[in-house]
């Protein structure tokens, strides 16, 4: 407790924060808005299969040492590796972006962040100068309205091991108290910048905490140290916490019934293991639907919302699975042989490929799960855009007829079959 009052105060003195009114989450469950959102990833976060362009130089390289954030500001060093991210940043969201989003009824956006942005180890070839572009959106979001969750997305030693934490490889992130303490210092930075910006609504504790890697007992401690953090700073946020690929069953162990103001956050893919690539198109459809009576029976108790899913059937996606990795779709990744004897990537991440009987079949998948996502208190697609995947380009999506507009989950009756 020592530990967060003290971090408090010297938050609260750098930043030099005055009093705001944010928006109103002390409601009734049935009162709230149900959130229909983008995450914005790529963004703070590197991930070579979103924007392929900036780690296209080591494609060909045999088996390349760059393959996440932390390797590629390290081969280049600080200062290129500075260049490069201060034009990224500068160019990958715009205020055009945010106003496209929201002439398509998004209310919420998602803004994943990495630790090294917030609290960051002067050790770590990371580089900073991520929050001003961070507030600059923040400003936008509030121009038109929008919502924003910040997610902690990656802490030090990594929650999970995947490109997506900043760093590929073993989990080590709660093996050192130093990297605990860091976690939470980078969101008390959250907290103040979330009292400064009435656009912020809530805090992510921290984006997919492996339950393989971190044990269960580790991950609720650190959620109510976070949670106490976090409400000490900025009492008028909501706190999400993601459920550790964790079984439904086990949602009610992660959020603790005093925990009051939390949302529960669910990622759901149908592409990461071979048992859900093998589903028929009417079996993804009910999974879809599936996964949404499992939320909305949590709801009752506790917000839940699905923080993450796609369109993508396949994993063949350009790097998806990893830097210079393949598919497990076509046997080049894991599985010694295609999952289906013709399955291949070719076209599979083209919309413009795509055949017009497949076009109807992904926009009756988008309404499945729109509509499921909405028995709990909503959705946020991964990703807003991307620069080559095209099941995972919410904008393109919707520009090209496939994701409806607006997008309205409740309207669609492709669960109730």
């Amino acid at each position: 407790m020592l530990f967060t009052t003290t971090l408090c105060l010297i938050l609260l003195a750098v930043f030099k924060v005055s009093a705001l009114t944010l928006p109103a989450l002390g409601k009734r469950q049935e009162d709230y808005e149900l959130v229909r959102g983008v995450n914005l990833g790529g963004l703070f976060v590197l991930e070579p299969w979103i924007t392929p362009s900036l780690f296209e130089q080591w494609a060909n390289q045999p088996n390349s040492t760059v393959v996440d954030e932390w390797s590629y500001c390290e081969t280049l060093g600080k200062a290129e590796c500075q260049r490069r991210l201060n034009e990224h940043w500068g160019s990958w969201v715009g205020e055009a972006d945010i106003a496209t989003l929201a002439s398509m009824h998004i209310n919420t956006i998602r803004i994943p962040i990495g630790y090294w942005a917030l609290a960051p180890n002067p050790a770590d070839p990371y580089i900073q100068g991520q929050v001003p572009f961070l507030e600059r959106i923040l400003v936008w979001a509030g121009n038109y309205r929008m919502r924003v969750i910040l997610d902690l997305h990656g802490v030090p030693g990594s929650q999970n091991g995947f490109d997506n934490s900043g760093k590929r490889g073993d989990i080590q992130w709660t093996k050192s108290s130093t990297d605990m303490q860091r976690s939470l210092e980078s969101l008390g930075v959250l907290a103040i910048i979330a009292n400064r910006y009435p656009s912020v609504v809530a805090i992510q504790a921290v984006n997919e905490p492996a339950n393989w890697g971190v044990p269960k007992a580790t991950i609720i401690q650190f959620y109510t140290r976070a949670y106490n953090l976090i409400k000490s700073v900025a009492p008028n946020v909501a706190v999400v916490f993601h459920d550790a690929f964790l079984a439904p069953s086990e949602w009610a162990d992660i959020v603790p019934r005093n925990l009051t103001d939390s949302i529960l956050d669910t990622h759901i893919y149908h592409v990461f293991v071979e048992d859900q690539l093998q589903l028929s198109p009417t079996e993804h459809l009910r999974k879809a639907c599936d996964d949404g009576r499992n939320i909305g029976r949590f709801n009752t108790r506790t917000r839940t919302i699905c923080g993450e899913f796609s369109l993508a059937t396949t994993d063949c996606a350009r790097w998806l699975n990893g830097f210079q990795r393949g598919a497990r779709w076509d046997g080049t990744y894991l599985t010694e042989k295609p999952i289906f004897d013709d399955s291949n990537c070719q076209g599979m991440e083209n919309i413009e490929s795509w055949s017009p009987r497949k076009r109807d079949y992904i926009r009756r998948f988008a309404m499945a799960q729109l509509q499921a996502y909405e028995m709990g208190s909503g959705w946020i697609f991964w990703n807003f855009k991307t620069e080559t995947a095209d099941a995972w380009n919410y904008m393109k999506l919707v520009n090209t007829g496939i994701i409806p507009n607006p997008p309205i989950g409740s309207s669609f009756d492709v669960c109730s079959m």
